[in-house]
């Protein structure tokens, strides 16, 4: 008979099996999600639409900022052009506020489309 020398019974003591715990990430069946709370899908929705619209009306606007300022870059031997880049200025600001308002569910038909003017008023003074 063999006997074992220590070292071997050290080596070969059971190891007692761990459970490892489920990673959070991974869909566990024995605990479903919790239902969802109206409240917060409400507030989500809302700081979503502020969010959209902030970029949407932004980036618009920054592209009308654009046209007033290449139209008082031109040379004023073009005024049509510099006058016809600040009209489009301001048609695209007006597409911007109505955007906005399109996103938040609003009617799109608001003295808030005044605010439009302005890219062109500006323009229109710029290269007076």
């Amino acid at each position: 008979m063999v006997v074992p020398t220590p070292r071997e019974k050290a080596s070969t003591v059971t190891e007692v099996p761990t459970t490892v715990p489920r990673r959070r990430h991974l869909m566990d069946p024995n605990a479903p999600r919790k239902p969802r709370d109206p409240e917060a899908e409400r507030r989500l929705q809302r700081v979503q639409q502020w969010v959209l619209s902030t970029l949407a009306v932004t980036t618009i606007l920054h592209m009308s900022g654009g046209l007033v300022v290449a139209a008082a870059v031109m040379g004023t031997d073009e005024r049509v052009a510099q006058v016809g880049l600040v009209v489009i200025a301001g048609a695209f600001a007006v597409l911007a506020v109505a955007a906005g308002l399109a996103i938040h569910r609003r009617s799109i038909l608001s003295p808030w489309l005044a605010l439009g003017a302005v890219p062109t008023v500006v323009g229109l003074l710029v290269i007076g």
